[in-house]
């Protein structure tokens, strides 16, 4: 009977072990299938606001020269860019993605497009990775940044003192078959000392863990995905080994350090909670961990690094598979000229393409809605996307690499008070610096210029500063109302245009780039479809048409 009743126990513990493997095997083949699924396809996530605040941790922490700055990240909507490309799973992932997408390259060797055409090609292996990175998983609501900054700010303390009390308590344990009364009064007073220092220290230590935690789990998966072999990453593969070589004691001390947050509940947690109470044994450990992780920091920071440009890449492989409307590589030069063959912008579902090839300054002139704006930042996206992710939403990309700035979608900054006139000029005078500075050719991309002033001191102050945007190793694309600038700028910029068809009652845009300056004025018919009284039209159509004969304004 007994023997029946043992079997059936250990029968019972045999299914629930079996049934713990089933459901992990399950979970993992979900898991896999989901990240089959979603290959190719727009993510469709939804980031908290702790989440958006730490993504742009690895790119703050590396700020550095010809990175585009905050003008023109929001004029392009690189928010949204970046959001359809972040096929990552992981914070080192995503992070990087967002400070690749913030520095273009400036010469042939930093980009890199081997990476991403790979994984791109090798189904197997890139799912394969997925699967640990989505294991690796996010860091929370902050930055690995955080975590690491958190722990570069805590001053380190020796262990010296609590070595010696463990030492000394060890003697008045040992002295007691010799001098029982002051060995039992040594031990007591030590165990009294110990446990108040201990339940003092625990406490300041305790927020720290979660910050040694990601740093373990960034070694633990530097070992993992060097198990998938990927040639083109073999150089990377090998330097994550070294890196891993330098944090031997930081694993070692890891294993007391960090018990208490990893087996907590069990028993023999419950009794390493009473030794460690007793001889402080996880403090020495976390001062350890401390102090390697302050003199390893440089190193973390490169892990990261590796960790999260591989990917980035995959990320971009996914991205690449989802622009249905097709993509190339760019080719880089050193001439000035760039040309641009079918180019749309990658958030339009059904985009018109467009192509041109210039080899200087370009005015873009067509009213609103026609398509100027959304034309000046494809040309400025696909640029910074060519130097970036080494894609573009092109049949063909062809042009130097530039440092890139916008100046399109400003607006009053009411924080500091100032109109959108003054940060219009602002915006264009960071422009103008930059293209009198030595150094890789400058593409600017300029919408409505000076729209915050009167229409004299427009034309005449718009008329200057792109003639001055008109010089060596500078590419100007400015769109405009005014067609005086194309008139007055004809010597110095190709003219362009988008026009609007008026059929009836109805106003529809072919939204094609075509050549020469804007011909149709047809701001005043379209008061008429909108329902306009036809008497503030005809009166509207007559005094723009005397204007035009005499140059004057009046009133009849």
């Amino acid at each position: 009977m007994e023997w029946m009743i043992m079997g059936i126990l250990a029968a019972g513990v045999a299914a629930f072990f079996l049934w713990g493997i089933w459901g992990e095997r399950k979970k993992e083949r979900k898991i896999r299938r989901e990240i089959h699924d979603s290959y190719g396809k727009i993510p469709k996530r939804k980031y908290s606001g702790e989440e958006l605040a730490g993504i742009p941790g690895f790119y703050a922490a590396h700020r550095k020269e010809n990175q585009i700055d905050e003008i023109t990240w929001d004029d392009l909507g690189m928010d949204e860019i970046f959001f359809s490309m972040n096929h990552t799973y992981s914070s080192a992932g995503q992070e990087y993605l967002y400070y690749a997408l913030h520095t273009p390259a400036l010469t042939p060797e930093e980009t890199d497009g081997e990476r991403a055409a790979w994984f791109g090609a090798h189904e197997k292996e890139r799912e394969e990775l997925q699967f640990l990175f989505r294991r690796l998983g996010r860091s929370g609501k902050y930055s690995i940044y955080d975590y690491l900054m958190y722990l570069d700010g805590v001053e380190e303390q020796g262990i010296g003192q609590a070595i010696f009390l463990d030492l000394l308590l060890i003697f008045f344990v040992c002295l007691i078959p010799f001098s029982p009364s002051l060995g039992m009064t040594g031990l007591f007073v030590l165990l009294m000392i110990n446990m108040y220092s201990y339940m003092k220290q625990k406490g300041e230590v305790e927020p720290y863990l979660v910050s040694f935690a990601y740093v373990r789990r960034i070694l633990d998966f530097s070992d993992q995905i060097r198990r998938v072999e990927i040639p083109v990453l073999g150089k990377e593969w090998e330097e994550l080994r070294q890196l891993g070589k330098q944090f031997g004691n930081f694993r070692s001390s890891a294993v007391w350090g960090m018990r208490g947050s990893t087996m907590a509940g069990d028993p023999l947690s419950v009794f390493m909670d009473y030794i460690n109470m007793i001889l402080h044994l996880d403090i020495i450990a976390f001062r350890v961990m401390l102090r390697e992780v302050k003199k390893h920091l440089s190193d973390i920071d490169r892990m990261v690094e590796l960790i999260g440009r591989t990917e980035a890449a995959i990320a971009v492989a996914s991205w690449r598979e989802s622009l249905r409307n097709g993509w190339c590589c760019p080719t880089f030069t050193q001439e000035g000229s760039l040309e641009l063959r079918e180019m749309y912008h990658p958030l339009l579902a059904e985009p018109v393409k467009n192509s041109i090839y210039t080899a200087k300054g370009v005015l873009v002139t067509g009213s609103n809605a026609s398509g100027k704006s959304t034309f000046l930042r494809g040309m400025a996206l696909n640029a910074l996307l060519a130097q970036t992710v080494h894609t573009c939403t092109a049949e063909g990309y062809i042009a130097p690499m530039y440092r890139i700035f916008t100046s399109m979608s400003l607006r009053d900054d009411l924080e500091s008070g100032e109109s959108y006139y003054m940060v219009e000029i602002r915006a264009l005078k960071r422009i103008l610096d930059e293209a009198a500075r030595d150094g890789s050719p400058v593409l600017c991309c300029v919408d409505e210029v000076l729209r915050g002033t009167n229409t004299v001191e427009r034309i005449a102050a718009s008329a200057q500063i792109l003639k001055s945007l008109q010089a060596p190793k500078v590419l100007c694309i400015a769109a405009t109302h005014d067609i005086e600038l194309a008139e007055l700028l004809k010597g110095y910029y190709g003219n362009y245009h988008f026009e609007e068809k008026i059929e009836g009652e109805d106003i529809f845009f072919p939204y094609r780039l075509l050549s020469g300056k804007a011909q149709t004025r047809n701001a005043i018919r379209l008061l008429g479809i909108m329902g306009y009284e036809e008497r503030i039209i005809r009166a509207a159509e007559e005094m723009a048409a005397r204007f035009v004969e005499s140059g004057e304004w009046r009133f009849e």
